[in-house]
């Protein structure tokens, strides 16, 4: 008596791979209108209490690029960084606080930024409306 050996079937069963691809396709269309790059924000307006002012200066970033140290008009961001290097030599642990106009250009904002932390002061507080 021989024993009949069936031959190996060598297609291969798809219907998992189908499945799992199904699946993963609904979860993409689902996900991807909920992944967004941008988003728009008003960044200047705050709902947190205020920090109370203490006797540190202030910068003030007007709408037209004029640059304030406390209330002095400065010429430009040179100006600036010698006020705030001058500050930041009499106080060590000193910071300042940044009040910029929110219509300014962010780049601008940021090189000001830049500028003061370059003249020695690393405690810069964001002066917001509430």
């Amino acid at each position: 008596m021989r024993k009949y050996r069936r031959p190996y079937l060598a297609e291969i069963n798809v219907t998992p791979f189908v499945d799992v691809m199904l699946v993963l396709l609904v979860i993409f269309m689902i996900t991807a209108p909920l992944m967004q790059h941008g988003m728009e924000v008003q960044l200047p307006k705050e709902s947190i209490a205020p920090i109370p002012i203490k006797e540190i200066p202030t910068i003030t970033l007007k709408s037209n690029k004029k640059i304030f140290w406390k209330q002095e008009e400065l010429a430009n961001l040179m100006g600036l960084t010698r006020n705030v290097e001058q500050y930041a030599q009499a106080n060590k642990e000193g910071g300042v606080y940044l009040r910029a106009d929110k219509t300014l250009d962010y780049g601008f904002i940021m090189h000001v930024l830049s500028a003061v932390k370059e003249a020695g002061v690393q405690n810069i507080g964001m002066v917001t409306e509430p």
